[in-house]
């Protein structure tokens, strides 16, 4: 079938390693000092593996590739291995052993009882004293408009749905003063960097922040930021805040 997979520039490419521990499905390994797509079917295209590469030598291309096959992925993984060791006997391109998606595993979460009772020690429990941050509707990315007025002169905050539920703060320390659009490329399935860059484009874009979830899939969002500002030639500051999945801003 034709569909959007990964490509490695093996000129450009250092073998420093840091794709292979970013691709969570374990399609990419280090064979002779160089990275390597090792399984077209564990790549599911949605670029995690791109802002890992410190030299850009990974890129997206459209071609005939096995679909992937999220079931073979998960079984792999459940067995305990990394799957790429299916498809090389390099210890290297195997990469580390996972046990399954950090996309997918369930966590329980306990904050502290004190910060739940100083957040209603500060009257903070009333909904009229926490007021909403957004500025537009809608708010998905592919039901926003190209071109609105919202959007010139505007900060832009493009988040993963799940960051707004994860941060406790989100409107306050994300939110406030953006225009915000939201999405997640896993669920979605698309590909939004064709109409992130029409809106880039289109509008007087002041700055760009991605929040994104610490999970792999969440790579997918930064990717076609990144790729929509370098189509639209434009020379926007660009700043991706990631989120842990406690809640937690992580340095990067």
């Amino acid at each position: 079938m034709l569909r959007r997979i990964i490509q490695i520039d093996e000129e450009r490419c250092t073998g420093c390693g840091l794709c292979v521990s970013a691709c969570h499905e374990g399609a990419i390994g280090l064979i002779d000092g160089k990275a390597k797509l090792l399984r077209d079917d564990y790549c599911d295209g949605l670029g995690d593996c791109l802002p890992s590469c410190p030299t850009g030598a990974i890129t997206f291309v459209e071609r005939e590739a096995a679909a992937y096959d999220e079931a073979a992925v998960q079984a792999r993984l459940n067995s305990g291995g990394h799957p790429a060791e299916a498809g090389t006997k390099d210890p290297m391109a195997a990469g580390a052993a996972l046990k399954g998606c950090p996309g997918s595993q369930a966590r329980a979460i306990q904050h502290e009882a004190k910060v739940a009772e100083a957040v209603l020690d500060a009257g903070m429990a009333d909904a009229a004293s926490r007021p909403s941050c957004i500025a537009s509707w809608p708010i998905e990315i592919k039901l926003v408009p190209i071109q609105a007025p919202y959007f010139d002169g505007a900060d832009l905050l493009v988040a993963a749905d799940c960051t707004a539920f994860a941060y406790g703060d989100f409107h306050r320390d994300f939110m406030n003063g953006c225009v915000t659009v939201i999405g997640c490329p896993k669920l979605d399935g698309v590909d939004y960097a064709e109409k992130l860059q029409a809106i880039v484009e289109a509008n007087d874009i002041r700055s760009i922040t991605v929040a994104r979830m610490e999970v792999p899939c969440c790579g997918g969002l930064e990717s076609a930021v990144r790729r929509a500002l370098e189509a639209s030639g434009k020379n926007i500051p660009l700043e991706v805040v990631t989120i842990s999945c406690a809640g937690e801003r992580l340095a990067r």
